[in-house]
């Protein structure tokens, strides 16, 4: 059963989600203050976590950057505003998605879910007859879900992760933005192209100082890197 913390001052809105996100099969559990959760995530296993913007002590895009410390959890932000500023500011930040309020809360459950499938499955055409993609400097292992660079483990969140997978199923194929939003994203969330690229950046950075995905101007993004056998 996943279990899911719910990050929000909000003290109404914590027991009709707990029994929501149960009757889909997931344990909730909630914190009013980041300290409590930050404290809770550490202790605790949790599969996805929900952090609202607007919390006491720090803001929720100063929260998931601490949490991105030292963790790689899914991560849906929750905003009253629903500006596309706040959505850019969390994923570059790390997030895996971000739900405006006010919601309903089978769209929220909606977005965990996916996120948790995404978690446990890799994408359709970056599955073949092995699980492990070699590349020069680049060794991406399905399975595990576990990227080395130059023998160096490399922390990847759940969408850094699927959309490297979907690029390294088909090395040099231009995938383009919106392919890669229909492909990691489904069509249950509101898509725009914008997150695609902030996506990217991050994998990018995360990958230095291999530089292995190319932008084609007007057309998308592809990976440009030789394969090798595995050892």
């Amino acid at each position: 059963m996943p279990r899911i913390l719910l990050i929000d001052d909000d003290e109404h809105l914590a027991a009709p989600l707990t029994t929501y996100f149960a009757r889909f099969g997931c344990t909730l559990d909630s914190a009013v203050r980041p300290s409590e959760g930050l404290a809770k995530l550490r202790e605790g296993s949790y599969d996805a976590a929900i952090l609202d913007v607007m919390l006491p002590e720090m803001d929720g895009f100063a929260l998931c950057r601490e949490i991105r410390k030292d963790s790689d959890i899914p991560i849906v932000m929750l905003t009253a505003r629903g500006e596309v500023m706040d959505r850019v500011v969390g994923l570059e930040l790390g997030a895996d998605d971000y739900v405006p309020k006010p919601f309903e809360p089978r769209e929220l459950v909606a977005r965990v879910q996916t996120i948790l499938r995404r978690q446990r499955s890799v994408p359709a055409a970056a599955v073949a007859s092995s699980q492990q993609r070699v590349f020069d400097g680049l060794s991406i292992d399905l399975d595990r879900r576990q990227v080395l660079r130059h023998g160096e483990r490399v922390e990847l969140t759940g969408t850094e992760f699927e959309l490297l997978a979907l690029l390294a199923g088909e090395p040099g194929k231009v995938f383009s933005r919106d392919d890669i939003l229909n492909r990691l994203r489904g069509h249950e969330a509101e898509l725009y192209t914008r997150a695609v690229d902030i996506v990217v950046s991050r994998l990018r950075k995360k990958l230095e100082p291999l530089d292995c995905i190319k932008t084609l101007r007007n057309a998308g993004y592809a990976l440009a890197v030789a394969r090798s056998e595995p050892a």
